[in-house]
């Protein structure tokens, strides 16, 4: 229970400022969306929702707002007619790629005496964490407010 009382306060916290200095002025949701994109290529709305353990709404409502800023395209899907597929735009890829830069180099600066396989422990240890929550359905699941 001390994990989860350090991990959400924290989780919120990387929201707020995430938020606060996205120089693209990103939303927490599109910056997610568009990470998921760059990191796994062209996706649906309900495979990104599923990635997330988000709802597919909330995913579409972000994938909108992606899309009139010109971050994300839609593309026909091979596999599903009426599911396209959702990519980064030239402009998109250009964003997170900057977000994220700026992130890390914020991120590297918690370093201190952490090492790599203190960093390697805690991400084996939340790993495992949330695989003991794999039961359970995200498919209404909204993000904390």
């Amino acid at each position: 229970m001390e994990v989860f009382a350090l991990v959400g306060p924290l989780y919120r916290r990387v929201q707020r400022r995430i938020e606060l200095d996205a120089a693209q002025g990103l939303s927490v949701g599109v910056r997610a969306v568009l990470d998921l994109l760059r990191e796994n290529g062209p996706m649906t709305v309900p495979q990104m929702g599923r990635a997330q353990s988000l709802s597919r709404q909330f995913v579409q409502r972000m994938v909108n707002d992606a899309a009139e800023r010109k971050l994300v395209e839609s593309i026909p899907n091979p596999a599903h007619q009426r599911s396209s597929l959702i990519r980064l735009t030239d402009g998109g890829h250009a964003a997170i790629t900057a977000v994220t830069a700026r992130e890390h180099a914020m991120l590297r600066q918690a370093g201190g005496d952490l090492t790599n396989t203190d960093v390697a422990a805690c991400v084996r240890v939340l790993g495992r964490m949330l695989e003991l929550f794999d039961d359970v359905d995200a498919s209404n699941a909204e993000p904390p407010c």
